[in-house]
């Protein structure tokens, strides 16, 4: 669609719905890795699933920026009515992408040894998760590939071709999953041997749906010229700085249930999909607030900027409210069809009131984060993110100690509610982008 194509409600939802039916999907390959593994009826194997996809998602999450950046850029670029720009941003984002996967296979080995002396999880736990991670890290430079290719596509409103990518990594890692855990028997390394074959699959087609920008973009003179890497470096500098902090506060979570047994662990992982499935979902319209405040930047005009943040809220508020109200209905049920050991059930039971805020709570921060990164307001994000960051250190070494795993939960909540408050305070930054010179 142009960049200069009206803002509507179907404009909003074009960008947003394929997003919302790929993102809602993503979280479900962890729900599906859980419940495969939890009809073993045992919580380890629960335990070692989750704990190594967050290590490695709090690896690969550093690199998240590519995807955000990406967007941003392309974005702005595209409401300038520079389209050939975006194969050049995409190519260099890919470049990043290829080295720093091919450095984490290199360093498998003390990157594991690292993350296993700060996670006081019990040794049958920890032998599994090990096993997990020597086979799931080979697809480090797919996954951090597909952050960059995504952002290409979310800032250029290819989202029916984001929703084609993540169907096919779904059933590949689904099929897979069924035929290597419950057919082979191959337990938690089965696990990770049908999610890497299956991000494989997935970037080898995402790659061919850019093949057109990415032919354009190393046709383009300058491609690593100085000015260009420095604004590359200035705004993903940033973006990497709030997602190292984020991700932290998210392993801190983890690994400060693992602190309180392994039936806890289980459980928090159990509903932590619920949580993903909450932010993947509405995610798809903080995507939508990207490339449309992204674009209306590019453009100079600070009321489509306005525009497009009230339009890409609203829907973002409306489906907060509903998954909270689905969860609060319906959430006892998903958990058993996740796990069948029955003290993980009771467990997660007991904690499932936290998931049904959480999309409420959230919300502003999630719709804010898109709002920003299209209009590629990073500084303003990196300081908005320590101090949220902070006062969730100081719920952390607060609730828990006086209410257990209700204080953790307590303490996630403060940190998503502080995100949203400290970045709303700084949102005129965002139309004032729209008024700068080109």
């Amino acid at each position: 669609m142009p960049a200069a194509a009206a803002l509507t409600h179907r404009r909003v939802l074009a960008i947003a719905l394929p997003i919302v039916a790929s993102n809602a999907t993503i979280p479900l390959l962890g729900a599906v890795d859980t419940g495969v593994v939890g009809q073993m009826g045992q919580a380890a194997p629960i335990g070692a699933v989750g704990l190594g996809a967050v290590i490695l998602m709090s690896v690969y999450w550093i690199f998240g920026f590519l995807r955000m950046g990406t967007s941003g850029l392309v974005a702005q670029s595209h409401g300038a009515g520079r389209p050939g720009d975006s194969g050049a941003h995409l190519v260099r984002a890919l470049a990043v992408a290829l080295a720093v996967g091919l450095a984490y296979v290199a360093v498998q080995a003390p990157l594991s040894a690292a993350a296993f002396r700060l996670a006081p999880a019990s040794a049958e736990v920890e032998t599994l998760a090990r096993q997990y991670l020597a086979i799931r890290i080979w697809g480090a430079p797919a996954t951090i590939g597909m952050y960059a290719l995504t952002g290409w596509m979310i800032a250029t409103e290819r989202t029916r071709a984001i929703l084609a990518v993540q169907m096919l990594i779904n059933a590949i890692n689904i099929g897979l999953d069924l035929w290597f855990v419950l057919g082979l028997g191959w337990g938690v390394r089965g696990v990770a041997a049908a999610t890497l074959i299956a991000e494989m699959a997935g970037l080898a087609l995402a790659l061919w749906i850019a093949r057109g920008a990415l032919a354009a973009g190393l046709a383009q003179a300058g491609l690593f010229a100085r000015d260009r890497l420095a604004q590359l470096g200035r705004v993903n500098g940033d973006i990497m700085i709030r997602s190292v902090l984020l991700q932290g506060s998210f392993t801190s979570f983890v690994f400060f249930g693992a602190a309180q047994g392994d039936v806890t662990l289980a459980a928090n992982q159990v509903l932590m999909q619920f949580l993903e499935i909450t932010a993947f979902a509405l995610d798809g319209f903080a995507f939508s607030a990207e490339a449309l405040v992204g674009q209306a930047v590019g453009a100079r005009r600070p009321g489509a900027v306005r525009r497009a943040a009230v339009l890409t809220s609203q829907w973002g508020v409306g489906g907060a409210l509903l998954l909270g109200l689905s969860f609060a209905v319906g959430g006892g049920a998903i958990i058993d069809l996740l796990t069948t050991a029955p003290a993980v059930r009771e467990a997660a039971r007991a904690f499932l009131p936290w998931l049904a805020l959480a999309p409420v709570i959230g919300i502003a921060s999630w719709m804010l984060d898109g709002i920003f990164i299209g209009a590629t307001r990073t500084a303003e994000m990196r300081r908005a993110m320590i101090q949220a960051v902070a006062v969730y250190a100081v719920a952390l070494a607060v609730l828990p100690p006086i209410w257990g795993n209700h204080g953790l939960w307590a303490a996630l909540m403060v940190l998503n509610a502080t995100r949203g408050l400290t970045m709303a305070r700084l949102y005129p930054t965002v139309e004032a982008a729209a008024r700068a010179p080109a």
